[in-house]
């Protein structure tokens, strides 16, 4: 597949991303757009997960492309262009937090499974806590409980536990786009697994007893 805009050349769609932004650099348009589109389900849902606000991270989508076109004659063409561009993305949405000095307050809006392809299953983090419940449970509904129990994690935990287990970032590419050394992502990530196993369990102990009480 191929996408033009006016009087641009044609971009293909498997041209790497560092050829994209430099082809846009060079004044074609299209390339840009190219990677717009190519990130709008992977970078939005990350957003979303994030912030749990559709409307925020819709803002933070645009305000990233508008600081990557700003900055693309400063692009370090030896990097990669997607962590550059969630580390962007990850600024922007904790500059928003701060801002507003507010909790995350949507989390059922902002879904965690097969939402968008390039992002991991939710299913990899309960392996990962040895966690999965015990009872039969609809998978709406288990996502729904990962959902509300990441969203309640605190924001440093939770954006790394969203890098690595929902988007598949090696530990290098997190420790770039946190601005982090890698020991600090490893035992960043350490904590944020344990606390999320500490959140599940309590929720999920909590659902058992509603279940109890229900069924006397």
């Amino acid at each position: 597949m191929m996408t033009a805009l006016g009087s641009n050349p044609v971009v293909w769609d498997d041209q790497p991303d560092e050829q994209l932004l430099a082809e846009y650099r060079q004044g074609n348009r299209a390339s840009f757009a190219t990677l717009v589109s190519r990130y709008q389900r992977e970078l939005f849902h990350f957003l979303v997960r994030f912030l749990g606000d559709r409307a925020a991270a819709e803002d933070v989508f645009q305000e990233t492309f508008l600081q990557v076109h700003q900055s693309a004659e400063q692009f370090d063409p030896q990097r990669r262009f997607r962590p550059w561009l969630f580390t962007i993305a990850a600024n922007k949405a904790r500059d928003l937090l701060r801002s507003n000095a507010r909790r995350p307050t949507s989390p059922l809006q902002a879904s965690i499974g097969r939402g968008d392809d390039d992002s991991g299953e939710f299913i990899d983090l309960m392996q990962a806590v040895g966690e999965l419940p015990s009872e039969p449970m609809e998978r709406q509904e288990l996502q729904e409980l990962v959902q509300t129990t990441v969203m309640s994690m605190p924001d440093h935990l939770r954006e790394i536990l969203l890098l690595s287990y929902f988007h598949q970032f090696p530990y290098k590419q997190i420790g770039d786009i946190l601005d982090i050394p890698l020991g600090t992502v490893k035992s960043r990530l350490h904590a944020a697994v344990a606390h999320f196993a500490d959140r599940w369990k309590a929720v999920t102990e909590r659902k058992a007893k509603r279940a109890g009480t229900r069924s006397h």
